[in-house]
């Protein structure tokens, strides 16, 4: 399970990748993409992205080029799946609010019949 930080990261990777197993991008590329709310810095992203690259999302080759650090990404079957994976999580959620809800719509009209029968 990613924290918030590797999560936004991530997400902002497979953006800026755009449908491709790899790409190259700067720390600053990813901070551009990254919500601005958050106040993340070039430390905390390459942080998480080491993170991600240990937690088997993608493999992380850093290099320089003009004397800007660069990152040469890879995505890794997991790091494909991530927005599909985001997606799933999300209907699962919903889905469990809905089963709650529905459990509790059926105890109340349950409640209500059997408070009826008694009644009389």
């Amino acid at each position: 399970m990613l924290n918030k930080c590797e999560n936004d990261v991530m997400s902002a990777v497979y953006c800026l990748c755009d449908g491709t197993d790899g790409c190259l991008i700067s720390p600053f590329d990813i901070l551009n993409v990254v919500p601005q709310r958050r106040r993340y810095t070039a430390e905390r992203v390459e942080n998480a992205l080491l993170s991600l690259k240990n937690s088997g999302y993608l493999d992380l080759i850093s290099s320089e080029r003009k004397g800007e650090k660069m990152y040469v990404v890879s995505l890794k079957a997991s790091g494909l799946a991530f927005k599909s994976e985001a997606i799933q999580k999300r209907k699962d959620f919903f889905n469990r609010i809905l089963t709650a809800f529905v459990g509790a719509l059926a105890t109340f009209i349950f409640g209500l019949i059997l408070k009826a029968i008694f009644k009389t």
